[in-house]
Order: C-alpha cells, then structure tokens, then sequence
C-alpha cells in the first residue's frame, strides 16, 4: 500500500480547516489535494484527535503483525 504524503496531524488540521469555514475546493487547492482524496481522508480521519489518530494507527500496526 502506498504511503500517504501527510502524516496524521496534517490531515486533521485539513479537516478542522473544513470545519471551521474554508471552502473545500480552497483547501484541496492548498495542500495541492483532489476533492476525492480529501473527502475519502475525512471519512477515515473525521472527528479524530490526533492522539486518537496515533493509537489507531498503533492499533493497525499490531493488528497487521498478527494476522
């Protein structure tokens, strides 16, 4: 799987941008970001913390390792 250009944090603070007011197109055009990719991040990141984001992703990890 490839790996993301932005780390969690980033992709958050994308979503907060969106929540607080900016146009999407604004914010895709920013971070140099399609529309799509934006909204498939904000499904998978959206109502995060970026601690909460961190423990997921160590969950997945583990989870990986396992399997």
């Amino acid at each position: 799987m490839r790996k993301s250009r932005f780390n969690e944090a980033q992709i958050i603070g994308m979503i907060k941008e969106q929540e607080a007011g900016l146009p999407t197109v604004e914010i895709c055009r920013k971070h140099v970001l399609s529309t799509p990719t934006f909204y498939k991040l904000k499904a998978k990141y959206g109502g995060l913390e970026v601690s909460d984001a961190r423990r997921r992703r160590h969950l997945e990890d583990k989870n990986g390792k396992l399997k």
